[in-house]
This record gives C-alpha cells, sequence and structure tokens, in this order.
C-alpha cells in the first residue's frame, strides 16, 4: 500500500466546539431513543433535540484545584432529592475561580457508596427558572492526569427530573447559587408567546 491508499481522514482531530456539537447530538440520539432516556416515552417520536446555549470556550475554567471545604455546613450530610429522599453525600472540597469578572466559589460533591473518582458540582445561576431549570443544572467531572480539574459550562446539563418528574434528582444546596449569568450548556426551549 502506498501512502496515496491511505484514508483521508483517518486520525481527524476535532475543535473543541466540533466536540461538544458531537457530544450534544449523541446525547439528543440517546434521549430520542433509548429505552433510558428520561423523555417520557410516549413524548420521544416527537422528540427533536435539546436546547443549548452557543458553545463558548471562555465558559471553561482549567487547571482549578479542589481546595478543602471549610463553610459551615457539615461535610457529611444528606441531599434532598426532588422526590423527597435523602441521599448520603459528602463535601467534597471547593473550587475558586472567575467567571464574568466575578470572584467565586462551588462546592464540588461526592456520593456515599460511589466507586469511581466522578466529583457533582450542581449550581444555579442567574438564569435558573427562566432560561434554565429552576432547580438548577449539573456538571460531572473527573481530575485530569496532573490533579487538576475543568469547570466546563459548556457541558451543564439540566437533571433527569427536568424531563419527568419519575426521576429522584438531587437538589442544589445553597452554597451553590452563583450571583452571574452562565449562559453554556443546557437551556430552557424558548416560550411562544
Amino acid at each position: 500500500m502506498t501512502d496515496h491508499d491511505q484514508p483521508e481522514h483517518e486520525h481527524r482531530h476535532l475543535s473543541y466546539r466540533d466536540a461538544v456539537l458531537g457530544y450534544r447530538a449523541d446525547k439528543d440520539r440517546f434521549f430520542r431513543d433509548s429505552a433510558g432516556s428520561p423523555i417520557p416515552a410516549e413524548e420521544r417520536s416527537s422528540f427533536e433535540g435539546l436546547t443549548y446555549y452557543p458553545v463558548d470556550e471562555a465558559m471553561v475554567i482549567d487547571d482549578l484545584a479542589l481546595g478543602p471545604y471549610a463553610g459551615t455546613e457539615p461535610v457529611r450530610f444528606e441531599i434532598p432529592t426532588s422526590d423527597g429522599r435523602l441521599r448520603p453525600a459528602e463535601r467534597a472540597g471547593v473550587f475558586r475561580f472567575v467567571l464574568e469578572g466575578r470572584d467565586l466559589s462551588i462546592t464540588a460533591y461526592r456520593f456515599a457508596g460511589g466507586t469511581n473518582g466522578s466529583l457533582f458540582v450542581p449550581f444555579l445561576d442567574a438564569t435558573s427558572g427562566v432560561e434554565t431549570y429552576g432547580a438548577g443544572r449539573y456538571l460531572d467531572i473527573e481530575a485530569e492526569d496532573d490533579g487538576t480539574y475543568s469547570l466546563d459550562f459548556n457541558l451543564a446539563y439540566h437533571p433527569s427530573c427536568a424531563y419527568d418528574p419519575r426521576f429522584s434528582c438531587p437538589i442544589t444546596p445553597p452554597e451553590n447559587r452563583l450571583p452571574v449569568r452562565v449562559e453554556a450548556g443546557e437551556r430552557l426551549p424558548p416560550t411562544s408567546s
């Protein structure tokens, strides 16, 4: 085989924007076609996809250290859920960062019995209840190889209970209310007037 016989796009590198758009398209397919979709079965045939803010690389905060939790709430606690249950969790630590020119912090959580290193970061912001789900949005993050973390708000998603109340979703603790607009990630469909 000669060089010109090689497939032309064997190792195509996706841009960040294209990678996020591909992730969103995969998620829409899952929501439309999967038995595990949070979209009620009777609504899946008319599901046209989730609504998102445009991809914005400024909404990715890299190289964050997970600092110790130093708040007044207990480290181990039970996080309330949308269906009135309590789920054992712990405050894993706090991320401090700048967004929209403001110094902010957000707490990351681990659920009791979790086996992977994933951190759960629910949050509310100034879009919550208007442009995004009123109970907040979520991020699931893992440490990079060097031990730092990234908060990629382009990957912020609504909990499953936003689509179907039969799902049990953790409620965002008050300490994770951000006083800025996070115009990234999933949003509610526009309302027709």
